[in-house]
């Protein structure tokens, strides 16, 4: 994700009980070896690069319904993320019908391609910890954008690891999911 991650509960849960999990308010948790991890808001950057880069693949031909923000995902049987961004695949926007929470479950297929916006301290966390946990899924494509370093990192599912590529400035992204994509570094960076 990109926001400020903190320790929200010091007892360990199961995943189950961190589905029926409610404190009351409408915080929103990723899910950690059994704890609870409290994001706190997202700065207007990020939002901003997290909403150019949703309406660019919106430009590209994908349906609304294959595009999510906020969606939870179930990247191994103790860790749950919720990246910025999210491109389903045809069989996964069927399997999410009708589903009373959006989270894609370990029996679901996978999503096509992942974004994370890095946030300031949390760079850790999307460059290894989250990269690991996407490649259990089997992503075929996870961006990590970083508005601190400028630079956007596309790391591309070959042969069961992540081959990755880094664009900055006027480098135009080169993706397997979008073969004619029309987006540079500096464009997604800016996001205006």
């Amino acid at each position: 994700m990109t926001i400020t991650l903190e320790k929200a509960t010091s007892s360990v849960m199961t995943l189950e009980e961190f589905f029926n999990y409610d404190d009351g308010t409408d915080a929103m948790y990723e899910f950690e070896d059994g704890e609870l991890i409290l994001m706190t808001a997202e700065s207007e950057i990020n939002r901003r690069i997290a909403m150019f880069i949703l309406i660019c693949f919106a430009q590209q031909g994908v349906p609304a319904y294959r595009l999510s923000m906020k969606t939870e995902i179930v990247t191994t049987g103790s860790r749950l993320r919720v990246p910025d961004l999210v491109v389903f695949s045809e069989e996964l926007a069927i399997a999410m019908e009708g589903a009373k929470r959006s989270t894609v479950m370990p029996e679901m297929p996978s999503p096509l391609l992942v974004v994370e916006v890095v946030s300031p301290n949390q760079s850790s966390r999307d460059y290894r910890y989250k990269r690991s946990e996407y490649a259990v899924r089997g992503i075929a494509e996870y961006w990590i954008v970083d508005p601190v370093l400028g630079r956007v990192t596309v790391l591309e599912w070959v042969d069961g690891f992540y081959e990755e590529k880094v664009y900055e400035g006027e480098q135009a992204i080169a993706s397997i999911i979008f073969a004619d994509l029309k987006l540079t570094a500096a464009q997604i960076l800016q996001a205006n």
